[in-house]
């Protein structure tokens, strides 16, 4: 029996398809990047730039763990996505189970010895002295409440590779104002700093997961969550490692280098630190209609290429494509026109706004380069293609960002300025493979399911 969950991507207009698809998510991701954004805005303006500091360190740790975890899920994705598409219900709802169980199973895995070596982590990375203490607390509590973290990004990618977006943005929603309120309540009011924001931050996860399940239940949901029906079914585990690792280890690859952006630019000193995390929580929303898109190309390609439908797969890929660079193009000429603005709304310390404003004119070329890698890269990972797209995101990282942001920003003395070149430079690294790759021809078969293999 079809879930009520599930949205059909095989039938009807594409580009109304992708519409329909990405503005949920696009929506859901602009809530969930101000639902990040407003800890570093309610303690920079009611606290100061030392616990923004350690808002902004404490929860690039937990970013890295989470996006560890996303990594693993999108294996889930892809397959649920072409199962859908294929309409293998028995595998669609063992793979469900599988992923669901194995999360949780992750999450207390994690939680425990991260608890006992943050502290070292959080010296091994550099931590300012004085912002030490309020890293400490938040990655503290954080870390306690990863659970829910961990289950509601869990949950959203499952309804996503039913091609079902829309639910997912009236959780986050929720979860957003919650947020919200309790900083309020919690930095502005009780002034607890850092622990008040990951407290808040912990509790509105919390909400956005027991409503995703309360959903999920009573929309005909191939899992209950009933304790018994917790199970790894030993084929779709293999499946889901087969896809997700690549995928898990791209992000963990990623999210090092920038979790070494940060041991780089904490040598700089407070405020750049704090600067760079105010970039970065601005940069969280720019590249907000990239990924949406990007995420539609995958979730449109998946369940296509699942039916066999090809040539239809591509068609999300190029219309996403053309739509996608429109915006991150506009993005780009209003940063470069008005980046004091924009910092501004973080602080208004004037020595982190310019430290700000530095680092953003350069990062910002990027935003001319990762439509097209975002948007490949959606295409390639709906046709199960992970393997590959870690090799590039390895390569991005470790061969040319790391490398970059080091010998601009230390060794030929740019700072903050040469830091930020790091980025667009590894993106263009990345799009000369990607494009490579696409004219190989490799893309055409189908890695999720090879027995389901398909050529145009």
């Amino acid at each position: 029996m079809q879930s009520r969950i599930e949205n059909n991507l095989t039938q009807g207009n594409i580009f109304t398809k992708l519409v329909l698809f990405a503005v949920p998510f696009l929506a859901s991701n602009l809530v969930q990047s101000f639902y990040n954004v407003a800890d570093m805005l309610i303690v920079g303006n009611f606290v100061g730039m030392v616990s923004m500091s350690g808002v902004n360190i404490g929860g690039q740790v937990t970013f890295i763990l989470t996006n560890v975890v996303i990594g693993l899920a999108m294996g889930a994705t892809v397959l649920i996505g072409q199962y859908v598409g294929s309409g293998n219900r028995m595998a669609l709802e063992r793979v469900t189970a599988t992923i669901i169980t194995l999360l949780l199973i992750l999450s207390a895995a994690i939680t425990v010895p991260m608890l006992v070596f943050k502290r070292p982590l959080l010296a091994f990375i550099k931590t300012p002295a004085e912002a030490f203490a309020e890293s400490d607390v938040y990655l503290t509590v954080t870390l306690i409440g990863i659970v829910f973290i961990f289950g509601y990004n869990a949950l959203s990618a499952i309804l996503r590779g039913m091609g079902n977006s829309r639910q997912p943005f009236y959780f986050v929603l929720i979860a957003c104002i919650t947020n919200v309120l309790l900083d309020l309540l919690f930095v502005a009011v009780f002034h607890w700093a850092a622990f008040g924001a990951a407290l808040a931050t912990v509790v509105s996860q919390a909400l956005s997961t027991v409503l995703c399940i309360i959903y999920m239940v009573r929309n005909r949901f191939h899992f209950d969550f009933k304790i018994s029906s917790f199970r790894i079914y030993g084929d779709q585990f293999a499946n889901i490692l087969r896809i997700g690792l690549p995928t898990c280890a791209q992000n963990a690859v990623t999210s090092l280098s920038f979790l070494f952006l940060t041991a780089l630019v904490n040598l700089f000193g407070v405020s750049a630190s704090a600067a760079v995390g105010a970039v970065g929580k601005f940069n969280s929303f720019a590249f907000m209609p990239v990924m949406a898109i990007s995420a539609s190309i995958s979730a449109v390609a998946a369940q296509n290429i699942g039916a066999g439908k090809l040539g239809r797969a591509v068609d999300a890929c190029r219309i996403g494509t053309a739509f996608s660079t429109i915006l991150m193009w506009l993005f780009f000429l209003g940063v470069q026109l008005f980046p004091e603005p924009i910092l501004a709304i973080f602080s208004r310390d004037a020595e982190m706004i310019q430290d700000g404003v530095t680092y953003l004119r350069s990062f910002s070329f990027d935003f001319l380069i990762i439509p097209f890698v975002f948007c490949i890269g959606g295409f390639l990972i709906g046709g199960g293609h992970t393997l590959f797209t870690l090799v590039t995101s390895m390569l991005s990282a470790v061969v040319l960002r790391i490398p970059a942001c080091w010998i601009f920003g230390i060794v030929l003395g740019k700072g903050l300025f040469g830091v930020g070149l790091g980025a667009p430079i590894a993106s263009a690294g990345t799009l000369l493979l990607v494009t490579g790759y696409m004219l190989s021809g490799r893309w055409k078969v189908n890695a999720a399911l090879p027995e389901q293999a398909h050529v145009l």
